[in-house]
């Protein structure tokens, strides 16, 4: 007889049959998450969701899994065979069914074919949507086992002992994978290598499947001459495998080492071995794409960057506009128009588009005055992106820091604990932010040159972008106004040039408080996610201004917090407050005007 005390955790839905509530009391095993299911087979992999459910007798023609067998006392091994074949047909990587496990990115493709770009590109793009991610290349174990390369020998099929290392080293940085995955609570790894035989991806697959892990294959295929020899010589001269090296020596070594990895090369198989696997082949550095069996939301995020970028040479100009009124009394948000020194910079800014002659630049602004001003003075079409915008800032808007400070002292304090996290009641986060701006870096990704007149939040969130910095570091980010960014992107990074126009302008930069960096996990105060912001309770919806003539149409309300009537009884200022949808109304509205706003609404209710 079997046990009636086995522990299990919560299997993938083909291994269960859904039943009514009296086969479910009668003993046999159930899903400890949906109780209307039993279970067929053996767990196919490691648990998460235990639960202690009885077991039932009633095995209606199922085979026992094999590690039922023993308790169920069955000498037959002929039996026991048979049932563990069973079990294993049904065991792959069921983290398939898992929406949060960790995934491996594998890297497929002979050398200078881009994949250490694209890895690197993949992991900055990623971290700033704020998806853990890190990079482990294998060229940089190989290093660390092989302290010296001497030449392309080391790579060929037939060389026994390098291969040994090489797989040692495979092995080595999976490892760590999954140390990074278990451990350090990272959430996609990208295994930077060749990967170019399928023994070496099926050990990968058979990794991941141990650990439950998901898998996601990225293969760069390139014909042409033109595109690797040019990054043989942009990249590869620049190698620690080729300390001090003559540039044709290295093309020529390198070229042999190519060769090599022909020889064992074999693509993914779209139609035949690899028609189950997830993956997208990328031809010739983007000109056209391969997609198969993306599984989840990560993954289409992956191919619908990696569709995106593209390697041409362009660069991308950042400004703040010019100064603003605000700016002058050191209020934030708001639609204020440019002070005198602003509209001098924006005359200076003019000056330094036909200085570098950039004939071919687009220029792109906000739906806000200061940087349609700004832009009106360049004598160039432009285009307005209402996700430009700078960041709302809720009931704070056009107040300065010191009237935050004592208006809401609460508000300040946390916003300090945590800047980019912090979410303005009724208004934004930085993380908000970021999520806004992505469609942003995609066209920034595939257009030539660019001039984005933006605001300081949103410089910042697009410097961190292409600089790589961390969430804590991105609000802190100096954007001075009055200056130019020129951000170049090269091999692995992306290079940065300063422009000073020589027009004065107040200071906005507010400076991290002192004591305020954090080097350890972030207290339980601090509420991380988008649907529990880091802000108060009084979370008030108010009309944002979007661009010039678009005036909100109604005043303004006090934050219900910043409100205070003394000697008035608890509850009786909530009774009393007039109320339009569930948003709070200016106490000094006329009654005319509120009767207008209800028949408005009524009407917008009706259609």
């Amino acid at each position: 007889m079997l046990s009636n005390n086995q522990v299990y955790s919560c299997k993938p839905p083909d291994l269960y049959v859904e039943v009514d509530a009296k086969q479910r009391t009668s003993g046999r095993e159930v899903c400890c998450c949906n109780p209307s299911l039993i279970l067929l087979q053996d767990p196919p992999g490691p648990c998460f969701h235990r639960a202690q459910i009885p077991l039932v007798q009633k095995m209606a023609n199922h085979s026992l899994p094999a590690c039922l067998q023993r308790d169920a006392g069955l000498s037959s091994s002929a039996d026991a065979k048979r049932a563990e074949l069973r079990a294993n047909e049904k065991k792959c990587s069921w983290a398939s069914y898992m929406t949060n496990s960790p995934t491996l990115i594998v890297m497929i493709g002979l050398p200078a074919r881009g994949k250490t770009y694209m890895s690197k590109k993949l992991t900055r793009y990623l971290n700033w949507i704020g998806v853990p991610t890190k990079v482990f290349n294998l060229g940089v174990y190989r290093r660390e086992a092989v302290k010296s390369y001497k030449s392309y020998d080391f790579f060929r099929h037939d060389n026994e002992e390098a291969m040994k290392i090489r797989k040692q080293c495979a092995l080595v940085a999976l490892q760590d994978v999954k140390t990074y995955f278990n451990e350090e609570g990272g959430q996609i790894a990208v295994f930077d290598a060749t990967n170019t035989t399928r023994e070496r991806r099926d050990l990968i697959l058979n990794f991941v499947k141990e650990n439950a892990f998901k898998v996601f294959f990225v293969e760069s295929v390139c014909d042409d001459p033109d595109v690797i020899a040019a990054n043989i010589l942009e990249v590869k001269v620049s190698s620690p495998d080729y300390p001090e090296a003559h540039r044709e020596r290295v093309m020529d070594d390198f070229l042999k080492r190519i060769e090599c990895y022909k020889v064992t090369y074999q693509p993914l198989d779209p139609e035949g071995y690899d028609k189950d696997l997830s993956f997208i082949q990328v031809m010739n550095v983007g000109r056209r794409f391969l997609v198969n069996r993306v599984q989840d939301y990560i993954q289409s995020k992956i191919v619908y960057y990696l569709m995106n970028i593209h390697v041409h040479s362009h660069s991308i100009y950042l400004c703040r506009h010019g100064e603003s009124d605000h700016n002058m009394q050191g209020r934030i948000g708001g639609d204020s128009e440019l002070s005198l020194r602003g509209k001098q910079f924006a005359a200076a800014l003019r000056g330094f588009i036909e200085e570098h002659g950039l004939s071919d630049l687009k220029v792109w602004t906000s739906q806000l005055r200061r940087t349609i001003q700004t832009a009106e003075a360049l004598g160039v079409p432009y285009e307005q992106w209402k996700i430009l915008n700078e960041i709302d800032a809720g009931v704070c808007e056009e107040m300065t820091y010191e009237m935050i400070q004592s208006t809401f002292p609460e508000e300040f304090a946390l916003r300090d604990q945590d800047k980019y996290h912090y979410r303005y009641p009724g208004g934004e986060s930085y993380q908000d932010l970021v999520q806004r701006l992505e469609p942003v870096i995609m066209e920034l990704e595939r257009q030539g040159n660019v001039l984005v007149i933006c605001h300081q939040a949103v410089m910042r969130c697009l410097l961190a972008y292409f600089l790589d910095k961390s969430a804590d570091d991105l609000p802190y980010l100096k954007c001075p106004l009055h200056t130019v960014l020129k951000l170049t992107p090269v091999a692995y990074g992306c290079k940065v040039e300063l422009f000073y126009l020589n027009v004065e302008a107040v200071n906005t930069h507010r400076d991290r408080p002192l004591g305020k960096a954090r080097t350890g996990p972030a207290p339980l105060l601090l509420r991380r996610n988008s649907y529990t912001p880091l802000s108060s309770h009084d979370q008030v919806k108010r009309p944002r201004l979007y661009s010039a003539g678009n005036r909100p149409w109604l005043p303004l309300a006090p934050s219900p917090s910043a409100l205070h009537f003394p000697n008035t009884p608890e509850g009786l200022l909530l009774q009393s407050q007039p109320r339009v949808a569930g948003s709070c109304l200016n106490p000094c509205v006329k009654e005319s005007t509120l009767t207008a706003q209800k028949k408005l609404l009524t009407a917008s209710a009706s259609e």
